[in-house]
């Protein structure tokens, strides 16, 4: 199985904070991975570094995309990861809100367009059709997210749950190999959580990509991933099978609990 995402010995410092430490983390294609520990563990920051809003103090992260081509991403613009193929969502929403929902997904193919300002003035033909094709791909995410009778609402107006649902979309529309969830089920019901999970599952059987999600809520955690990180004050403390995981007394004193069975 190849290997898309590669971390070695990742810290990350904020002057004397050392948020990350020495943190290793490797993902192979058609994975699903998950990324916990508890709040202030370094888990977004982790993202951060990885997506290169962050630029790492050290180490190394290295992605495969699916043409095959390893690159060396750190310190590379963030808009430049997404082209090479790494998209995420964000703990906090961030989606355009007094924009239309089909237009939040119509901005992320930005990094998939080859038009540029010329043609863009002079309406060739060749930009038109690469602007319909980018709204009719758009319209198609959405209808594989579910969110299709809302194209035309602004993001704003969508009820929370399918605001966190509509990142996804707009994640998806920059063609990643690698889909990196922030806390996705955070805020939702159980209705809803379950919903997702069975998005997640989908997104990764069908779109033929590699995910790896933050979550706190263990349940999905444990169902959907077929391995587990655990991080702690900004190290890496276990990595293995959710049934290791849920078993490792580390893991038990610094996220489950002391009483944890």
């Amino acid at each position: 199985m190849a290997t898309v995402l590669n971390v070695q010995n990742l810290s990350k410092n904020f002057g004397g904070l050392r948020a990350l430490n020495e943190v290793d983390m490797r993902i192979d294609s058609g994975e699903i991975v998950a990324l916990i520990g508890p709040n202030g563990a370094g888990k977004t920051t982790f993202f951060n570094c990885i997506t290169s809003i962050y630029t790492p103090t050290e180490g190394e992260v290295r992605f495969t995309p699916k043409s095959g081509t390893e690159s060396r991403i750190n310190g590379m613009k963030p808009n430049l990861v997404t082209g090479l193929g790494m998209s995420r969502t964000f703990q906090n929403i961030r989606l355009f809100k007094n924009m239309t929902v089909l237009e939040n997904v119509m901005i992320a193919r930005h990094c998939r367009t080859k038009g540029g300002i010329l043609g863009a003035l002079l309406r060739t033909p060749a930009i038109r059709k690469e602007e319909q094709e980018i709204v009719d791909r758009s319209y198609e995410l959405l209808k594989y997210i579910g969110l299709h009778r809302y194209y035309n609402d602004l993001a704003c107006n969508l009820p929370y749950g399918e605001q966190r649902r509509l990142e996804i979309a707009r994640a998806l529309a920059t063609e990643p190999s690698l889909l990196l969830l922030d806390e996705p089920a955070a805020g939702m019901n159980p209705q809803e959580t379950a919903s997702l999970k069975q998005l997640v599952l989908r997104i990764r059987d069908e779109l033929d990509m590699a995910i790896l999600l933050i979550e706190h809520d263990m349940s999905m955690v444990m169902s959907l991933s077929e391995r587990i990180y655990v991080m702690e004050y900004g190290c890496m403390i276990a990595h293995g099978t959710p049934d290791e995981i849920s078993k490792d007394p580390r893991v038990i004193k610094a996220y489950l609990g002391e009483d944890h069975a």
